[in-house]
């Protein structure tokens, strides 16, 4: 017989004691970090100072500002048309914007590059047209540069801050619309006076969102010489061989990310709001009247063909004319690299994430609720950093092992875990944790808890509810919380070049090193294997924002036509 809950509570300090024990495991790195910046065996801290930092900082927060401005304007914008607005193509919109999302900015870079250079085909067409011979004859802005890098990235992360400021405009009540045109604003000032206000808390996640990856990328960077925090780590990690610099500079870029998360936070504050009535109707559609249709159309047309239709053909077609049998056989042993890496790491995640909620639900408290947040804070932390940790922690593991055996055995076990397919997974659990635990919390907070009641009366233990009760209810998000953490392992670029085994290659760094050499051509299938892997979290993403308002399958009535403000 199974024994009474409130005899088991022994048993269920094993969740406790596993929840505490994984977030410190995620800590680690972090904190490896900063103890290796502040007691460095080769101190070069005053010459970065006096030479590169000021001109790292100066790049990163133009990079961010730029980043940072573009994405808001494009996602803030598309979010309220094809929520708010009718007009040719809204439909289609609706989940076409999400599409850049798939396509990794590295990537993007690479395409805009081979299209955009001299030597490339729209430079070409010019010189033919008019008759130029030299760069001397015309202009033609540079894509490898600081503005070719916002671009680039603009295009690709901008739908973080549409999707959740169109699911904050989904949620929002018709009845303050309806309060503000009796108030006689029309529909522009409505935006700008009632809804923009409201979807704020989310537009400032997305934004937050939007900053960290801009912090995280390398492969854009790096390939268009753009100096930044995750290009200086690399820097003076490989050509200068010093550690301790790559850790200082990296704790100085946890900086930046305090600053981020805290000014997030602060944004945020006491930002509150609910609806003031329980009966969701469907939202209104203000029809677009006159030239505002078609430019409303061709303002959310451009990024999805620039952001992703235009890259994806340019590489079926390079994939195409550049198809070679042996190197497909590589691609495909790459590509069998990526997915074992990202089904271990995804695997992992969720069972981590299934012990440390379900041991936050269980147990409670201030300390289980602080452990949790500590292990999400891996995504905030750029995987260049990340990976300075992780290489630090694992390497003197390796050398106490290495000693022990020594002393005591006469042997040397050599390198066990760095260099090896063990560091490449602990580095993408400690940043793509926060995935699965936001995923499977949010599932699990929606099952009631008198279904714990009902286990415990039955007798049943701690373990037996989650197996039998729990999970059964939370399937569904705990495959997407693997198809998440899965999808962007298969894209980490950054942590993968420094944490990979000697001549082991994924598709993201076959494609970057192809790409760094000029072979964009031969790198194009490994590129769509990327892209292709991508675009699944988008379709699940279309699907539950079409999907989280009540009565969306309902048209609303169409409201007067905006051309001219009411």
């Amino acid at each position: 017989m199974t024994k009474p809950w409130r005899q088991s509570w022994g048993r269920l300090d094993l969740w406790a004691v596993g929840t505490v024990v994984f977030a410190v495991i995620s800590a680690v790195p972090v904190m490896a970090v900063i103890y290796l910046a502040l007691t460095p065996g080769d101190n070069i801290w005053p010459h970065l100072v006096s030479t590169v930092l000021g001109g790292y900082i100066a790049t990163t927060i133009t990079l961010m500002v730029g980043v940072g401005s573009g994405t808001l304007v494009l996602g803030v914008g598309s979010a309220w048309l094809v929520t708010m607005c009718r007009f040719p193509g809204r439909r289609l919109f609706e989940w076409g914007m999400l599409l850049p999302m798939a396509m990794p900015a590295y990537i993007v870079a690479y395409v805009y590059t081979d299209i955009l250079e001299f030597a490339g085909p729209v430079q070409g067409a010019l010189r033919e047209v008019f008759g130029w011979s030299s760069k001397r004859d015309y202009w033609f802005p540079e894509i490898r540069s600081l503005g070719g890098a916002i671009t680039m990235m603009t295009l690709v992360l901008y739908p973080y801050v549409y999707l959740l400021s169109r699911a904050a405009f989904l949620e929002q009540s018709v009845g303050v619309f309806e309060a503000s045109r009796s108030l006689g604003r029309g529909p522009w000032r409505s935006f700008f006076t009632v809804a923009l206000p409201l979807a704020r808390p989310a537009i400032i996640i997305g934004l937050y969102l939007v900053l960290m990856e801009t912090l995280n990328d390398y492969g854009t960077v790096d390939f268009f010489a753009v100096n930044t925090f995750s290009l200086g780590i690399f820097d003076v990690w490989m050509n200068m061989n010093n550690v301790s610099g790559a850790a200082q500079l990296a704790t100085v870029m946890l900086v930046f990310v305090a600053v981020l998360v805290l000014g997030e936070r602060y944004a945020r504050r006491k930002q509150r709001f609910h609806n003031t009535s329980t009966k969701m109707q469907p939202l209104p559609g203000f029809p677009l009247s006159g030239a505002l249709r078609y430019l409303a159309t061709a303002g959310c047309l451009l990024p999805i063909l620039l952001g992703f239709v235009l890259p994806t053909l340019v590489l079926l077609a390079y994939a195409h004319r550049h198809y070679d049998a042996e190197l497909t056989a590589e691609i495909l042993g790459h590509a069998g690299n990526s997915v074992k890496l990202s089904v271990l790491a995804g695997a992992i995640a969720v069972v981590i994430a299934i012990v440390m909620t379900y041991g936050a639900r269980i147990k409670g408290g201030p300390l289980l609720t602080a452990a949790n947040r500590i292990a999400a804070m891996g995504y905030a932390i750029p995987g260049a950093v990340l990976a300075v940790g992780v290489l630090v922690v694992l390497g003197g593991l390796d050398n106490s092992i290495d000693d022990f055996a020594r002393r005591h055995f006469g042997l040397s076990t050599g390198l066990l875990f760095s260099g090896t397919i063990a560091a490449v997974t602990f580095g993408y659990l400690v940043r793509f944790l926060a995935l699965s635990l936001g995923t499977v919390e949010a599932s699990l907070g929606k099952v009631t808890p008198s279904m714990d009641g009902a286990s415990r009366s039955l007798g049943r233990g701690a373990f037996a509810t989650m197996r039998l009760v729990h999970l059964p209810l939370i399937r569904a998000s705990v495959l997407t919380a693997v198809l998440l953490v899965f999808v962007d392992c298969m894209k980490e670029l950054p942590m993968t070049v420094i944490l990979r085994p000697f001549n082991f290659q994924t598709l993201a760094t076959f494609v970057h090193q192809y790409a760094s050499d000029e072979q964009l051509g031969e790198a194009a299938l490994a590129a769509l294997s990327i892209v292709g892997v991508g675009v699944l979290p988008v379709i699940l993403l279309s699907l539950t924002i079409a999907r989280s308002r009540p009565g969306h399958g309902a048209e609303p009535a169409a409201a007067q036509p905006i051309g001219r403000e009411a």
